[in-house]
């Protein structure tokens, strides 16, 4: 697969990507839609290298809400998340509220939301969760937040309890955060076991940590966000000694882009993966089967 295509030979590139593995096409559980404005200052953030990126991140797609979804479309992505996040207490109820709208009309993507710790969370994730909310996004680094913090407890426990996925960004890549890294994460999952987290970006650059936490607690996935991109190979190359990992864990390992907020094209995503020379059976699992098994997606006909 190359990269920089243009945008009709991609789609052919993805398309077949997928269909010679005999798949009814892509789930990408790592994606981004967000009300207009804060995308906006999202990918200013973005092209200007803020300090959470630490690097020139140039932006290969367009951010319009109905190219991107027509975009995913074409390269036979059948589902996908609108991962919105807070940086600041006040905002996680409303990207909610904008999150389920979004949702309700854009049936391919899951319903998603966030939070955020503060006095009220809990009830707005109640709320969330009985209108539907699928999977829930928790940045750790952008919100600079201990997962840990007191307010959270409840919404931990009720996410737990239903068994909903947390895509959750609390690796320290591209730049550490006060609190990322493993060990509040560690401290989490002593308390909730039960949590389905999944550790956004294979926790880059802690793999081996984060691979330790899966292995520990069975309900933990990791998406492989970034992780086998030129980009991320530069800033934080995946261990070679923890390659078998990616075979052992291969049935909680999900695939993820970033879209559109990357600095690469979508096709070169699934050439890192193609890269690692696992196996069909193991691309099967992370580009589609893994995540329409743990978002109960029914069979494409």
């Amino acid at each position: 697969m190359e990269e920089d295509l243009p945008a009709g030979a991609e789609a052919d590139v993805v398309t077949r990507f997928w269909t010679d593995l005999g798949l009814p096409g892509l789930v990408d559980v790592h994606t981004h839609f967000m009300p207009d404005r804060v995308m906006a200052k999202v990918r200013a953030y973005f092209a200007a290298g803020g300090p959470l990126v630490g690097r020139s991140w140039p932006l290969v797609y367009r951010p319009e809400q109905d190219r991107g979804l027509a975009t995913l479309r074409v390269f036979g992505v059948r589902a996908f998340t609108s991962l919105v996040y807070p940086h600041k207490p006040g905002m996680a109820r409303w990207l909610n509220t904008w999150a389920a709208d979004f949702a309700a009309r854009t049936p391919d993507c899951l319903h998603t939301a966030t939070f955020f710790p503060e006095d009220g969370a809990a009830d707005y994730v109640r709320e969330a969760v009985e209108a539907g909310a699928r999977v829930f996004k928790c940045h750790v680094q952008v919100g600079g937040y201990d997962p840990n913090d007191a307010r959270l407890d409840p919404v931990w426990g009720l996410l737990a309890e239903t068994g909903t996925p947390v895509v959750t960004h609390c690796g320290s890549g591209p730049v550490p955060g006060k609190h990322t890294g493993p060990e509040p994460v560690a401290r989490l999952l002593h308390r909730h076991p039960r949590l389905r987290l999944v550790i956004a970006h294979l926790g880059m650059p802690e793999y081996r940590d984060f691979f330790d936490l899966a292995c520990r607690f069975a309900r933990v996935h990791l998406d492989t966000t970034m992780a086998f991109t030129d980009h991320s190979r530069e800033l934080a190359p995946f261990p070679t000694a923890e390659r078998p990992r990616l075979t052992d864990l291969g049935d909680r390992i999900l695939f993820g882009s970033d879209f559109p907020n990357i600095p690469h094209g979508y096709a070169h995503a699934l050439r890192g993966l193609a890269d690692l020379d696992l196996g069909d059976d193991w691309l099967r699992g992370v580009c589609h089967h893994n995540a329409a098994r743990l978002f109960a997606l029914p069979p494409r006909k």
